[in-house]
């Protein structure tokens, strides 16, 4: 059984930089599709980025040019940069993983306040 694990959430003023951690276990990590995902108070949950076992990132227009996901296969874990924060990205963070299941993590919150 796939378990996702996610950290580093917090409170930071605008402007200012998280990098979340998602610790996978349970199966072979460089074979899943990886991805975060948020959900602000009130509102539907949307991906934020996504990161392949193989290809190409994708992001949400709306962090473009802000946030970076990576992944670390020989460390099971996928991480996402947040930079120039702003009190929009306000939500709680979820990592998801997907093969031919999807698996989602209990999530990490970030607020973005002054």
């Amino acid at each position: 059984q796939v378990q996702l694990v996610e950290s580093g959430g917090g409170l930071v003023q605008p402007g200012g930089s998280l990098r979340l951690s998602c610790a996978f276990s349970g199966s072979i990590f460089s074979a899943y599709d990886m991805g975060w995902y948020r959900q602000a108070p009130g509102k539907q949950r949307e991906v934020v980025a996504t990161i392949p076992a193989r290809g190409n990132t994708n992001y949400a227009d709306s962090v473009k040019g802000r946030f970076t996901i990576s992944r670390d296969n020989a460390k099971n874990t996928v991480y996402l940069q947040m930079n120039s924060l702003k009190p929009e990205d306000t939500a709680n963070y979820y990592c998801n993983a997907r093969n031919s299941i999807t698996f989602w993590g209990q999530g990490t919150q970030v607020i973005v306040s002054s």
